[in-house]
C-alpha cells in the first residue's frame, strides 16, 4: 500500500468527497446503530456518516497512521482503529471487525487497492447484520489518460525494473461483482458514473495524482527521480487534456458503485 500524506490527499477535498456523497445517499438505512468507515482516510467520508446518523456508534479503519491522525483531529469524538480492511484476523487487541456485527459497511475509495475481490467482499458480507448493507464506491479509471499516462513514464524511465508491475489491480467488469454478492445479499445495485472535475491545468492533474495514484510510483524514486519522472509526466498530459473556454481542463474520472442489502 501507499505511504499516504493526508495534506496532499484533502488538497482536491471537495473532488474526493463528492462520490462518498453520492455513495451515502444511495444507502437505504434510517437507524443503522453500528457503522464502520473503511479506509477512512482523513475523515471526511466519516464525517458524511456522524451526520447521516448521528444516533450511530461510528468507527473509522485505516492503515496509514498519517491519515488517523488527521482523522482523529477532525473528529475527537469517533473512534479510529489502524487496521487492514482485508485481514480476516489481527494480533491487535483492538481489530476492527471484533466491533461487529455491522448495520452498515462503507468503503469508499478503498477496495480498488486490496487482491482477490471474490474472497474479500463474501467475507464483508459476514459481518453484517441481517438487513445490513455494504456500500462500496472504487475508482475506475485505470483506462484514462492520467493513468496510462503514468504507466507509460514509468515503463521508460531508467526506473522501468523498479516500477515494474506496481499499478493497482483493475476492477473486475459490472457482471462479476454482481454474481460475486447477489448469493449472500437480497438486493444488489451497481452502476457507474463518470465525474468530470474541472481543475485549473494539467499540473492539477498532477498535483492530484500525486495524492493517489502516483503514490506507488514516486514512493519507489528518490526526490531527483520523482521530479524527472513529474515533468515527464506533466508534459504528455497536456497532449489529451485540453484548455477549455473558461482555461481549465477536464479530468474525467469513472468511479463504480455498488450497495447491496443483505
Amino acid at each position: 500500500m501507499p505511504q499516504w500524506d493526508a495534506r496532499q490527499y484533502l488538497k482536491f477535498e471537495n473532488e474526493r468527497t463528492r462520490p462518498a456523497r453520492d455513495l451515502l445517499a444511495q444507502v437505504p438505512l434510517t437507524a443503522p446503530r453500528m457503522v464502520a468507515d473503511l479506509g477512512c482516510g482523513p475523515g471526511n467520508s466519516t464525517q458524511l456518516l456522524v451526520e447521516r446518523f448521528p444516533k450511530a456508534r461510528v468507527i473509522g479503519v485505516d492503515t496509514a497512521p498519517d491519515m488517523l491522525e488527521k482523522a482523529r483531529i477532525r473528529l475527537p469524538h469517533v473512534q479510529f482503529l489502524e487496521g487492514d480492511v482485508a485481514a480476516a484476523s489481527q494480533s491487535s487487541e483492538d481489530s476492527w471487525r471484533d466491533h461487529g456485527p455491522f448495520d452498515l459497511l462503507y468503503a469508499n475509495a478503498v477496495l480498488q487497492w486490496l487482491p482477490d475481490h471474490a474472497t474479500l467482499l463474501p467475507s464483508l458480507v459476514e459481518l453484517l447484520t441481517r438487513g445490513g448493507v455494504l456500500a462500496v464506491q472504487m475508482p475506475d479509471n485505470l483506462d484514462q489518460p492520467s493513468h496510462r499516462l503514468i504507466r507509460e513514464v514509468a515503463a521508460a524511465g531508467p526506473w522501468s525494473a523498479r516500477l515494474a508491475g506496481i499499478e493497482r489491480m483493475k476492477l473486475a467488469c459490472v457482471t462479476a461483482y454482481y454474481d460475486m454478492l447477489t448469493p449472500y445479499m437480497r438486493r444488489v445495485d451497481i452502476w457507474h458514473t463518470i465525474y468530470q472535475h474541472p481543475l485549473d491545468d494539467v499540473n492539477a492533474i498532477a498535483e492530484w495524482g500525486k495524492g493517489t495514484g502516483l503514490l506507488p510510483y514516486l514512493g519507489l524514486l528518490d526526490a531527483s527521480e520523482q521530479a524527472l519522472f513529474l515533468a515527464d509526466y506533466t508534459e504528455k498530459l497536456a497532449a489529451h487534456y485540453h484548455m477549455r473556454a473558461d482555461g481549465k481542463v477536464l479530468l474525467a474520472f469513472p468511479r463504480l458503485f455498488i450497495v447491496a442489502q443483505k
